[in-house]
Order: structure tokens, then sequence, then C-alpha cells
């Protein structure tokens, strides 16, 4: 974290979770799967104030750390957060949130209870029309192409992605509809806009998404 600018986005990959923004561009609600720092709290907090967050954490040590350290605000009208099950708390609700932001990593791999067809199904379910579950993937894990192929049956194919650093991450988007291609195609006239707006290479994001039915992502060797 940069502490003249605690709400910046220092790593590629979190910016390139940013870009459900070129399929929903104004979601009322996102839920994160996940805090971390809180990085991405506070930067959509501070550039779209009017959309709520909840951010679910089941280590309570994270949300201590992220607040004492990270400078991740207290709950307020825009941001609450949960010490809980993330999979228990996607499961409860029902098309409840227009984006899920899922960043599950314990020492380095994926949570399992946060990588299974079932979770990934739920998080379908768990979005409204026209919603998106974003995925950290590690590109260099064992089981990437599982996760893959899971999202993609729990998505009836409904998914795109971003390589990340020479895909160290992927970016996973999955859709809770079809239609986000020619989303995608409407928002192209908006992209300058979003740039500015948010300081992130939106053009790139649009131009760099690659879609399932073409290759599938494969990770790199090492």
């Amino acid at each position: 974290m940069r502490i003249s600018r605690p709400w910046d986005l220092e790593l590629a990959y979190t910016r390139a979770m940013m870009a459900y923004l070129l399929f929903h561009d104004s979601p009322d609600t996102v839920w994160m799967i996940g805090l971390g720092g809180g990085s991405l709290a506070k930067f959509i907090r501070k550039f779209r104030p009017q959309t709520q967050i909840t951010a679910v954490e089941i280590d309570d040590r994270i949300i201590v750390a992220a607040r004492a350290y990270f400078e991740l605000p207290p709950d307020d009208a825009s941001l609450q957060v949960i010490h809980g099950d993330g999979a228990v708390y996607v499961a409860k609700h029902r098309a409840s949130t227009d984006v899920i932001l899922l960043d599950g990593f314990d020492h380095g791999n994926q949570v399992e209870a946060l990588a299974t067809e079932a979770f990934y199904a739920a998080c379908r379910r768990a979005l409204r029309p026209q919603g998106v579950l974003v995925v950290n993937l590690w590109g260099r894990d064992t089981q990437f192409t599982d996760y893959f192929e899971r999202l993609l049956r729990a998505f009836d194919g409904e998914v795109g992605w971003l390589s990340v650093m020479g895909k160290t991450n992927v970016v996973m988007f999955a859709f809770a509809n079809t239609g986000a291609r020619e989303t995608l195609s409407a928002h192209a006239p908006q992209l300058a806009k979003l740039t500015q707006h948010y300081g992130l290479d939106f053009s790139g994001f649009a131009r760099d998404i690659q879609w399932a039915g073409g290759d599938p992502p494969r990770s790199p060797p090492g």
C-alpha cells in the first residue's frame, strides 16, 4: 500500500479485477469474499461511494490487520466487514448482489471450499440478473484447469478472463446470464470515461479479455 494514496490498487491483478465495470458499470452492491488488506474495498469506496460493499473474511486477524495497518475504514453506510465463512454467506443469500469479488487463498493455495463447482453455482444463484462473479486464480496452481472447468460448468460457459503478469494470475469473469460480449461492445464508447474516472486501463482490459469457446488459459511452466 502506498501510504500517501491508500486507496490505490498497487497490484496488477487487483486492477484487472475491476474490469467487471466493463459489464456492470453501476453496481448497487459488491461482495468481497476474502478481505486481504482491503485494497479493493478502499478503491471502490473512494471512486464509487454509492456502491454498498460487503466483505466477508473468515480470519478475524486479517480484519484487525487491515484496519490497523492498511487504513481500512470502520463500517459505515457504504462498507460492512463481516467475520464469517464466505461459502456459508453466499449460500444463504440468493439474488442479492450485482458483483462478487472472490480472492480466497490460504498459504498460497485456493481455499477448497471457495473453489468447488457447488460453490461457484451458489455464487451464480447469489447474483442478480446481469451479475458478475470475478475470481482471482493463481496461474501456476496445479489444479488451475480444474477450477476453470468448474466455472465453465457452473456458469454454462458464460466465462471470460484476463491473463495478468504472464499468467501469474488469471482473473476470471463468470456471468449470471448471457449477453456479456454484447454488453462489452455497448460499453465501448464509455471506455475513455471509465479510464478517466478510475485511473485504470479499461481500453486494455476490453482489448485483452478472452472468452470461453476459444483456447482456454494455460498455466505457464514452472
